[in-house]
């Protein structure tokens, strides 16, 4: 039994996705956010990160 201590990183939808760009609704789509305030635990990635960055006047990283 091996135990792994696998990095997370935890995102909060703060604000509406109405007015942006449709391909920044797709990426939030891709992080597993919906309705706002929705948060969800993600596995801390290159992919994940990067996502985050580009809808970054959107979301939320907490701790």
């Amino acid at each position: 039994m091996t135990n792994k201590t696998e990095a997370t990183v935890t995102v909060r939808l703060v604000k509406s996705t109405n007015s942006c760009p449709w391909i920044h609704r797709l990426s939030v789509k891709a992080l597993g956010l919906g309705k706002l305030n929705s948060v969800r635990t993600l596995k801390d990635s290159p992919q994940v990160r990067g996502l985050i960055n580009k809808v970054n006047y959107l979301v939320r990283v907490e701790n």
